[in-house]
């Protein structure tokens, strides 16, 4: 078994925790609307995940983006403490980890990659 491994199931299973509770836990308006959670990544002696979430908006306009990111990163701030009681509940831990919510910038930066790709492909022609 490789180094991290016991990391990466506890970020999965924290991950699909998050998820259930997103789908039907949690009432917060900040948090409606298509919101994922898409990966955990928990620190080697378990004390803190970070987790990432993506919120999909189909209105393309950036700054309604933004503040509706925010505003998704307020709800789970809030429901922080709720979430890591139920994390307890259903994981087996001495010490249950402080939660961090960021959103996930994969997707944009993998966007901006296919741009750039794109423009050297144009110019090669």
């Amino acid at each position: 078994m490789g180094k991290g491994y016991r990391q990466g199931r506890i970020g999965e299973e924290i991950r699909k925790i998050i998820s259930r509770m997103l789908l039907r836990e949690l009432k917060d308006p900040r948090l409606s609307g298509m919101i994922s959670i898409t990966g955990v990544d928990v620190t080697r002696d378990n004390s803190y995940a970070t987790c990432y979430v993506t919120i999909l908006d189909t209105s393309g306009d950036e700054e309604r983006e933004h503040e509706r990111q925010a505003q998704a990163i307020e709800g789970l701030e809030s429901a922080r403490g709720l979430i890591r009681r139920e994390i307890g509940k259903e994981i087996k831990l001495r010490h249950v980890p402080e939660l961090i919510f960021k959103i996930d910038r994969s997707m944009e930066y993998g966007r901006h990659i296919d741009e750039v790709i794109r423009e050297l492909e144009h110019k090669d022609e």
